[in-house]
């Protein structure tokens, strides 16, 4: 079964931009506007091999989207990678405790997302 990457940021260039990274390396993507929608997809049934989320989006923030993902079934311990143009350690700590994976800062290089995707879901 093919990998798939959920992407979830309000930016349509961004996720425009990392979707094309991902299915060039031959990942399937599902792709969500806002914390809110990506909710709404994953308790409609997708399971996701690994998610990536923006930090700052519109009324649900991804360490708030983080947080309701660890709550839902099956997918407490899917890899959840925060990929934002923040890099303050007090943000880091607050994702990492809400239960992200790893943090990336944009602008990303697709080499060192595609590296950690790797590392995460072996396979893909």
């Amino acid at each position: 079964m093919a990998t798939t990457i959920m992407i979830v940021d309000d930016s349509p260039t961004m996720l425009m931009s990392i979707e094309g990274i991902l299915n060039k390396a031959g990942l399937g993507v599902v792709k969500a506007a806002s914390g809110e929608e990506a909710v709404t997809t994953l308790q409609g049934g997708t399971k996701p091999n690994l998610l990536i989320t923006d930090l700052n989006m519109g009324a649900m923030n991804g360490i708030e989207l983080i947080r309701r993902v660890r709550k839902l079934p099956g997918l407490q311990f899917i890899p959840i990678l925060m990929l934002t143009t923040e890099s303050q350690q007090d943000k880091r700590n607050e994702a990492k405790s809400a239960g992200a994976t790893g943090w990336i800062v944009k602008p990303v290089d697709p080499e060192a997302l595609l590296k950690v995707i790797r590392q995460l879901v072996p396979g893909a």
